[in-house]
């Protein structure tokens, strides 16, 4: 295993200093290989399950614990505070403490932390043990692929990225999906104990496996100033970009000082970077143009993606009338062929063209988003399925050539901080689509209610048709108008909804073009050939 493998996914390694020595461990093979997979899956799923499961169950937290809505969102936010901040330091810490200890560790955090959140007696406890659960989770996503990278052989390296990757793209479907589900049968600690039995067998059967194939370690000056204003502008722009909606952006204070301490804190951080010796996040890697092209085109696909993933189920329960488990049945088929086609894009990735594979990806989704933009408050469940079912195919095709387009070309002892600084970026872009879809959402429903309120007047035919009826049904007038108004509502945010997905699908087209700026380099040149070299 290597320090070339150990940030794959996560946090960069100390940018320029030289490579650590690498050692050399055979692939697995048979029954051994096959339960690394799993366990290293079940951790993943398990880690980026939890970063959605928890948003479908907040009503009943803060009404169990007496608080409202808002003060609530601070289990969420204060999660993704600490695993943003943590991410970035997965590779110094590797470094210090090898690869399979820190993986361990992390799960057993985990489980401890969940267990912690589940039986806290209030907000604050709670918010405290979220933040102790997001700061341990930052090293599991990376450490998780680097284990199942030098688990295959290198021409299989393909192979284990797209497993890896499948996991990470289908946990935050299924979190709506089983926190509702949770939230409807049992209490809300419940979400956070079934961690505890998954969390215990990865650990088990990972450090029986994997103990003796330990990376090396070496010691490096951490880049303390530059830790401290990473530490700084990224929980200035999470808090900013959670708290945004609910405070009302830029008219509030407080978002206006965050978006302050953010912006200053950035240009900050990037001027120390580009001249400490060892910095924590190696930012000279955007001089390649493979990485930037691959890097920014994955975060702008992931923030749109991410965007509609928090969107269909906020319109299918406030519109639609669904419950949270059913929402979440209605996303979850997307699964179902990126589950079936993932294998085969692991075994073209040695022959393809990347660009060729995530051209076919956003074709895919731009068609899912398109037929998404002709949704009704009428639509059956067929016709709300068949875009969810379908866009399993793209998610295939969509994060691992993006992955390996991103890292192609680069030497061995940058794959480490490239793979970390390209994971932080998606990460990072996936809170803004989150934040820019819902405000979005939000702020068009009430143009388009505005437009439609403009039709109800006095000398409105079907108005005062429409008026008469319900008087005539029995209603007073003053119901009368609050029915027509909750129709015009409705309405609204559903047109509201169909713009974001129109608007999505043109993005998606948009990224066709930008991924070709890319230089194709050989096929199977990027990220698994390269991370395979850790064997």
């Amino acid at each position: 295993m290597t320090n070339a493998a150990s940030s794959s996914a996560g946090g960069p390694s100390a940018g320029p200093a030289p490579a650590a020595p690498q050692a050399s461990y055979p692939p697995l093979a048979g029954g051994q290989r096959l339960l690394g997979t799993v366990a290293l899956s079940a951790a993943v799923f398990m880690n980026v399950l939890d970063t959605s499961i928890a948003n479908v169950s907040l009503p009943a937290i803060s009404g169990d614990l007496g608080v409202s809505t808002s003060q609530g969102t601070w289990v969420i936010t204060s999660f993704a505070v600490a695993n943003a901040i943590a991410l970035p330091l997965t590779g110094w810490l590797t470094m210090r403490f090898g690869q399979v200890r820190l993986f361990v560790a992390s799960v057993l955090l985990f489980i401890l932390a969940s267990w912690l959140c589940g039986l806290a007696p209030n907000l604050q406890s709670l918010i405290a043990f979220r933040v102790l659960q997001g700061l341990v989770a930052g090293p599991m996503i990376p450490l998780s692929q680097a284990l199942m990278l030098g688990s295959y052989p290198r021409e299989k390296s393909g192979m284990a990225l797209a497993l890896w990757s499948m996991t990470t793209l289908v946990a935050p479907v299924a979190g709506p999906l089983l926190g509702g589900w949770i939230s409807d049968n049992y209490s809300w600690p419940w979400i956070f104990y079934i961690n505890i039995p998954v969390g215990l067998v990865s650990a088990w059967v990972s450090w029986s496996i994997y103990h003796k194939r330990e990376s090396p370690i070496r010691k490096l000056p951490i880049d303390t100033v530059g830790l401290v204003l990473l530490v700084v502008w990224i929980a200035a722009l999470q808090i900013m970009l959670d708290k945004g909606k609910e405070l009302d952006w830029f008219a509030s204070g407080t978002i206006v000082a965050l978006a302050v301490v953010a912006v200053v804190g950035v240009v900050l951080f990037v001027i120390w970077e580009l001249t400490d010796k060892h910095p924590v996040v190696d930012l000279r890697l955007f001089a390649g143009r493979n990485f930037t092209v691959g890097a920014l085109t994955l975060s702008v696909a992931y923030a749109v993606f991410f965007g509609n993933v928090v969107l269909l189920p906020l319109w299918l329960q406030t519109q639609m009338g669904y419950t949270a488990t059913d929402a979440g049945l209605v996303t979850a088929p997307i699964g179902l062929l990126a589950i079936v086609l993932t294998p085969v894009i692991g075994r073209m990735m040695t022959r393809a063209d990347p660009r060729v594979l995530v051209t076919v990806a956003f074709v895919v989704f731009a068609a899912v988003s398109f037929m998404r933009s002709d949704f009704t408050p009428q639509a059956d469940i067929v016709t709300l399925l068949e875009p969810t079912v379908l866009q399993g195919a793209g998610m295939a095709a969509f994060f691992v050539p993006l992955v390996s387009l991103t890292l192609a070309g680069l030497p061995p002892d940058k794959i480490a901080s490239a793979s970390g600084l390209s994971n932080f970026l998606r990460i990072t872009a996936g809170a803004f689509g989150t934040s820019i879809s819902t405000t979005m959402w939000e702020n068009r429903a009430a143009m388009h209610h505005a437009h439609l309120t403009e039709h109800i007047t006095a000398g409105s035919a079907p108005a005062s048709q429409a008026m008469s009826a319900m008087q005539g049904a029995g209603m007073a007038p003053e119901q009368a108008l609050a029915s027509v108004d909750n129709l015009i509502n409705g309405q609204a945010l559903t047109m509201s909804a169909v713009d974001i997905f129109y608007g999505s699908a043109v993005i998606f087209l948009a990224l066709i073009a930008m991924v070709w700026f890319a230089r194709p380099g050989k096929p199977g040149s990027g990220a698994p050939v390269d991370a395979g070299g850790a064997h």
